[in-house]
Protein backbone atom coordinates (compact mmCIF):
# COMPACT_ATOMS: atom_id res chain seq x y z
CA UNK A 1 0.00 0.00 0.00
CA UNK A 2 1.50 3.50 -0.89
CA UNK A 3 1.24 5.94 2.22
CA UNK A 4 1.58 9.61 2.19
CA UNK A 5 1.46 12.43 0.03
CA UNK A 6 1.23 11.53 -3.67
CA UNK A 7 1.39 14.57 -5.59
CA UNK A 8 -1.36 15.05 -8.51
CA UNK A 9 1.07 16.46 -11.62
CA UNK A 10 0.32 19.30 -13.58
CA UNK A 11 1.27 18.63 -17.22
CA UNK A 12 3.77 21.82 -17.96
CA UNK A 13 3.38 23.27 -21.69
CA UNK A 14 5.53 25.18 -24.04
CA UNK A 15 3.21 28.51 -25.38
CA UNK A 16 1.84 26.52 -28.67
CA UNK A 17 0.20 23.82 -26.30
CA UNK A 18 2.59 20.82 -26.76
CA UNK A 19 4.11 19.12 -23.77
CA UNK A 20 7.23 20.22 -22.13
CA UNK A 21 9.04 16.82 -20.84
CA UNK A 22 12.30 18.69 -20.08
CA UNK A 23 10.10 21.10 -17.61
CA UNK A 24 8.30 18.37 -16.81
CA UNK A 25 11.92 15.95 -16.05
CA UNK A 26 12.84 18.50 -14.02
CA UNK A 27 9.17 18.52 -11.57
CA UNK A 28 9.71 14.57 -11.63
CA UNK A 29 12.65 14.86 -9.82
CA UNK A 30 12.38 17.66 -7.59
CA UNK A 31 9.14 15.35 -6.07
CA UNK A 32 11.84 12.64 -5.88
CA UNK A 33 14.75 14.48 -3.96
CA UNK A 34 11.90 16.26 -1.82
CA UNK A 35 9.92 12.84 -0.20
CA UNK A 36 6.63 13.14 -2.51
CA UNK A 37 5.48 9.20 -2.32
CA UNK A 38 3.97 8.79 -5.34
CA UNK A 39 3.23 10.41 -8.89
CA UNK A 40 -0.08 10.78 -10.12
CA UNK A 41 -0.20 11.68 -13.65
CA UNK A 42 -2.66 12.17 -16.41
CA UNK A 43 -5.48 13.16 -13.38
CA UNK A 44 -7.72 16.50 -13.46
CA UNK A 45 -4.85 18.19 -12.37
CA UNK A 46 -2.32 17.22 -15.25
CA UNK A 47 -4.64 18.14 -17.94
CA UNK A 48 -6.46 14.46 -19.17
CA UNK A 49 -9.46 15.78 -20.58
CA UNK A 50 -7.57 18.11 -22.73
CA UNK A 51 -5.13 15.41 -24.35
CA UNK A 52 -5.40 13.35 -26.88
CA UNK A 53 -5.09 9.43 -26.20
CA UNK A 54 -1.40 9.50 -27.61
CA UNK A 55 -0.44 12.27 -25.91
CA UNK A 56 -2.20 10.99 -22.68
CA UNK A 57 0.02 8.08 -23.11
CA UNK A 58 3.30 9.47 -23.94
CA UNK A 59 2.89 11.25 -21.39
CA UNK A 60 2.64 8.38 -18.68
CA UNK A 61 5.37 6.70 -20.53
CA UNK A 62 7.71 9.59 -20.30
CA UNK A 63 7.01 9.85 -16.10
CA UNK A 64 7.33 6.17 -15.96
CA UNK A 65 10.46 6.00 -17.69
CA UNK A 66 12.05 9.16 -15.70
CA UNK A 67 11.03 8.00 -12.26
CA UNK A 68 12.72 4.67 -13.14
CA UNK A 69 11.45 2.90 -10.43
CA UNK A 70 12.26 5.54 -7.98
CA UNK A 71 8.88 6.80 -6.94
CA UNK A 72 5.93 4.64 -8.01
CA UNK A 73 3.76 6.29 -10.96
CA UNK A 74 -0.09 6.01 -10.84
CA UNK A 75 -1.50 6.68 -14.36
CA UNK A 76 -4.88 8.28 -14.65
CA UNK A 77 -6.96 5.77 -17.39
CA UNK A 78 -10.19 6.19 -16.52
CA UNK A 79 -12.81 7.55 -19.13
CA UNK A 80 -16.64 7.76 -19.48
CA UNK A 81 -16.58 4.91 -21.96
CA UNK A 82 -15.24 1.85 -20.65
CA UNK A 83 -13.47 0.47 -23.72
CA UNK A 84 -11.41 3.91 -23.83
CA UNK A 85 -10.72 3.14 -20.10
CA UNK A 86 -9.04 -0.21 -21.04
CA UNK A 87 -6.97 0.89 -23.69
CA UNK A 88 -5.65 3.55 -21.78
CA UNK A 89 -4.86 0.66 -18.35
CA UNK A 90 -3.55 -1.89 -20.97
CA UNK A 91 -0.58 0.84 -22.23
CA UNK A 92 -0.37 2.13 -19.23
CA UNK A 93 0.57 -1.61 -17.82
CA UNK A 94 2.37 -2.33 -20.54
CA UNK A 95 5.02 1.05 -20.31
CA UNK A 96 5.28 -0.30 -16.42
CA UNK A 97 2.88 2.24 -14.04
CA UNK A 98 2.84 0.69 -10.36
CA UNK A 99 -1.00 1.29 -10.59
CA UNK A 100 -4.02 3.38 -12.49
CA UNK A 101 -5.74 5.75 -11.20
CA UNK A 102 -10.21 4.96 -12.32
CA UNK A 103 -12.57 8.22 -12.17
CA UNK A 104 -16.12 7.60 -11.84
CA UNK A 105 -17.55 7.46 -15.50
CA UNK A 106 -18.28 11.47 -16.18
CA UNK A 107 -21.57 12.85 -17.91
CA UNK A 108 -23.26 9.95 -18.87
CA UNK A 109 -24.13 9.48 -15.66
CA UNK A 110 -24.23 5.58 -14.98
CA UNK A 111 -26.66 3.69 -12.10
CA UNK A 112 -24.76 2.04 -9.46
CA UNK A 113 -24.83 -1.12 -10.65
CA UNK A 114 -23.20 0.43 -14.28
CA UNK A 115 -20.52 1.59 -12.42
CA UNK A 116 -19.82 -1.32 -11.11
CA UNK A 117 -19.73 -3.16 -13.90
CA UNK A 118 -17.58 -0.69 -15.56
CA UNK A 119 -14.96 -0.83 -13.06
CA UNK A 120 -15.31 -4.63 -13.25
CA UNK A 121 -14.75 -4.60 -16.66
CA UNK A 122 -11.46 -2.71 -16.74
CA UNK A 123 -10.25 -5.46 -13.71
CA UNK A 124 -11.03 -8.21 -15.79
CA UNK A 125 -8.99 -7.10 -18.72
CA UNK A 126 -6.25 -5.30 -17.28
CA UNK A 127 -4.10 -6.96 -14.05
CA UNK A 128 -3.06 -3.93 -12.35
CA UNK A 129 -3.42 -2.24 -9.14
CA UNK A 130 -6.70 -0.28 -9.38
CA UNK A 131 -7.38 3.26 -7.22
CA UNK A 132 -10.82 4.28 -7.88
CA UNK A 133 -11.54 7.87 -8.05
CA UNK A 134 -15.24 9.22 -6.96
CA UNK A 135 -15.27 13.08 -7.71
CA UNK A 136 -18.64 13.49 -7.84
CA UNK A 137 -18.56 17.80 -8.41
CA UNK A 138 -16.88 17.00 -11.52
CA UNK A 139 -18.07 13.79 -12.94
CA UNK A 140 -22.36 14.11 -11.44
CA UNK A 141 -22.34 10.20 -10.73
CA UNK A 142 -21.51 9.66 -7.27
CA UNK A 143 -19.56 5.92 -6.27
CA UNK A 144 -21.77 5.28 -3.32
CA UNK A 145 -19.79 3.33 -0.14
CA UNK A 146 -21.97 0.01 -0.96
CA UNK A 147 -20.62 -0.08 -4.43
CA UNK A 148 -17.17 1.01 -3.23
CA UNK A 149 -17.28 -1.99 -0.48
CA UNK A 150 -18.30 -4.77 -3.57
CA UNK A 151 -15.47 -3.46 -5.90
CA UNK A 152 -13.59 -3.65 -2.52
CA UNK A 153 -13.44 -7.46 -3.14
CA UNK A 154 -12.26 -7.65 -6.69
CA UNK A 155 -8.77 -8.83 -6.62
CA UNK A 156 -7.01 -5.61 -8.20
CA UNK A 157 -9.00 -2.99 -6.33
CA UNK A 158 -6.55 -1.57 -4.20
CA UNK A 159 -7.87 1.69 -3.01
CA UNK A 160 -10.43 4.65 -3.51
CA UNK A 161 -9.67 8.55 -4.22
CA UNK A 162 -12.32 10.22 -2.30
CA UNK A 163 -12.99 13.71 -3.60
CA UNK A 164 -16.57 14.48 -1.82
CA UNK A 165 -15.16 16.15 1.22
CA UNK A 166 -17.16 14.21 3.58
CA UNK A 167 -15.04 12.83 6.58
CA UNK A 168 -18.51 10.91 8.32
CA UNK A 169 -18.68 9.13 4.83
CA UNK A 170 -14.91 7.92 5.22
CA UNK A 171 -15.56 6.74 7.96
CA UNK A 172 -18.57 5.12 7.12
CA UNK A 173 -16.17 3.20 4.48
CA UNK A 174 -13.35 2.67 6.60
CA UNK A 175 -15.43 1.16 9.82
CA UNK A 176 -16.77 -1.03 7.04
CA UNK A 177 -14.19 -2.14 4.98
CA UNK A 178 -12.66 -4.80 7.33
CA UNK A 179 -15.29 -7.65 7.71
CA UNK A 180 -15.25 -7.18 3.46
CA UNK A 181 -11.73 -7.14 1.89
CA UNK A 182 -9.89 -8.85 5.46
CA UNK A 183 -6.23 -8.92 5.25
CA UNK A 184 -6.10 -7.41 2.12
CA UNK A 185 -4.51 -3.98 2.17
CA UNK A 186 -7.46 -1.36 0.81
CA UNK A 187 -6.53 2.37 1.08
CA UNK A 188 -8.39 5.26 1.46
CA UNK A 189 -6.92 8.47 0.19
CA UNK A 190 -8.31 11.92 0.46
CA UNK A 191 -8.57 13.80 -2.53
CA UNK A 192 -9.40 16.98 -0.93
CA UNK A 193 -6.13 19.01 0.33
CA UNK A 194 -8.19 21.03 2.61
CA UNK A 195 -9.64 18.02 4.77
CA UNK A 196 -7.01 15.64 4.15
CA UNK A 197 -5.55 15.67 7.46
CA UNK A 198 -9.16 15.02 9.61
CA UNK A 199 -9.31 11.83 6.95
CA UNK A 200 -5.74 10.96 8.10
CA UNK A 201 -6.26 11.05 11.26
CA UNK A 202 -8.93 8.66 11.40
CA UNK A 203 -7.34 5.77 9.20
CA UNK A 204 -7.09 7.26 5.27
CA UNK A 205 -3.51 6.54 3.77
CA UNK A 206 -2.74 9.87 2.47
CA UNK A 207 -3.97 12.33 -0.04
CA UNK A 208 -3.61 12.89 -3.74
CA UNK A 209 -2.86 16.39 -3.10
CA UNK A 210 -2.63 19.44 -5.50
CA UNK A 211 -0.89 21.67 -2.99
CA UNK A 212 2.52 19.20 -3.29
CA UNK A 213 3.08 20.63 -6.34
CA UNK A 214 4.25 23.78 -4.73
CA UNK A 215 5.50 22.19 -1.44
CA UNK A 216 5.97 18.65 -2.02
CA UNK A 217 8.53 18.10 1.37
CA UNK A 218 6.06 19.87 3.35
CA UNK A 219 3.34 17.67 2.20
CA UNK A 220 5.33 14.71 2.20
CA UNK A 221 6.14 15.33 5.84
CA UNK A 222 2.30 16.66 6.99
CA UNK A 223 1.24 13.20 5.79
CA UNK A 224 3.69 11.35 7.24
CA UNK A 225 3.14 12.91 10.37
CA UNK A 226 -0.67 12.21 10.03
CA UNK A 227 -0.35 8.69 9.18
CA UNK A 228 1.68 7.78 12.02
CA UNK A 229 -0.24 9.40 14.37
CA UNK A 230 1.20 12.24 15.23
CA UNK A 231 -1.60 15.03 15.13
CA UNK A 232 0.03 17.52 16.69
CA UNK A 233 2.91 18.09 14.29
CA UNK A 234 0.60 16.91 11.16
CA UNK A 235 -1.76 19.92 12.51
CA UNK A 236 1.49 22.84 12.51
CA UNK A 237 2.39 21.36 9.07
CA UNK A 238 -1.03 21.54 7.82
CA UNK A 239 -1.70 24.96 9.49
CA UNK A 240 0.94 26.36 7.06
CA UNK A 241 -0.68 25.35 4.20
CA UNK A 242 -3.93 25.69 4.31
CA UNK A 243 -3.78 28.85 2.59
CA UNK A 244 -2.67 27.12 -0.57
CA UNK A 245 -5.33 24.24 0.27
CA UNK A 246 -7.73 26.90 -0.09
CA UNK A 247 -6.75 29.31 -2.53
CA UNK A 248 -5.14 26.95 -5.20
CA UNK A 249 -8.56 26.25 -6.17
CA UNK A 250 -10.28 30.09 -6.84
CA UNK A 251 -10.49 28.72 -10.28
CA UNK A 252 -10.63 25.64 -11.26
CA UNK A 253 -8.30 23.08 -10.94
CA UNK A 254 -5.14 23.74 -12.43
CA UNK A 255 -5.40 26.34 -13.55
CA UNK A 256 -4.36 28.16 -9.99
CA UNK A 257 -1.35 25.36 -9.86
CA UNK A 258 0.17 26.06 -12.92
CA UNK A 259 0.05 29.66 -12.81
CA UNK A 260 1.97 29.35 -9.34
CA UNK A 261 4.16 26.98 -10.39
CA UNK A 262 4.82 29.34 -13.00
CA UNK A 263 5.45 32.45 -10.71
CA UNK A 264 8.18 30.21 -8.98
CA UNK A 265 9.90 29.73 -12.37
CA UNK A 266 9.44 25.99 -12.85
CA UNK A 267 7.39 25.59 -15.37
CA UNK A 268 5.52 27.86 -18.64
CA UNK A 269 2.36 29.69 -18.12
CA UNK A 270 0.20 27.76 -20.80
CA UNK A 271 -3.00 26.08 -20.32
CA UNK A 272 -4.86 24.43 -22.55
CA UNK A 273 -8.65 25.41 -23.81
CA UNK A 274 -10.85 25.81 -22.83
CA UNK A 275 -9.44 26.67 -19.19
CA UNK A 276 -7.50 29.72 -19.50
CA UNK A 277 -4.65 31.58 -17.59
CA UNK A 278 -5.53 32.54 -13.78
CA UNK A 279 -6.94 35.91 -13.62
CA UNK A 280 -4.63 39.14 -12.65
CA UNK A 281 -7.76 39.61 -9.42
CA UNK A 282 -6.88 35.48 -8.30
CA UNK A 283 -3.24 36.22 -9.29
CA UNK A 284 -3.17 38.68 -6.29
CA UNK A 285 -5.02 36.00 -4.37
CA UNK A 286 -2.55 33.41 -4.87
CA UNK A 287 0.51 34.92 -4.71
CA UNK A 288 -0.73 36.24 -0.89
CA UNK A 289 -1.70 32.62 -0.23
CA UNK A 290 1.85 31.64 -1.32
CA UNK A 291 3.29 33.97 0.98
CA UNK A 292 1.23 32.86 3.68
CA UNK A 293 2.63 29.26 3.18
CA UNK A 294 6.22 30.23 2.88
CA UNK A 295 6.37 29.13 -0.89
CA UNK A 296 9.79 30.89 -3.17
CA UNK A 297 9.32 33.08 -5.87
Amino acid sequence: MIQGSLVALVTPMHDDGSVDYDAYARLIEWHIASGTDALVVMGTTGESPTLDMGEHNDVVSFAVKTAAGRIPVIAGTGGNSTQEAIELTRHAKAVGADASLQVVPYYNKPTQEGLYQHFKAVTEAVDIPIILYNVPGRTVADLKNDTVLRLAQLPNVVGLKDATGDIARAIDLLRRLPAVVGDKPFAVYSGNDDSALALMLVGGAGVISVTANLMPREMHEMAAAACSGNAAAARVLNDRLMPLHQKLFCEPNPVAPKWALYRMGKIGSHIRLPLTVLSRENQVVVEQAMREAGVPF
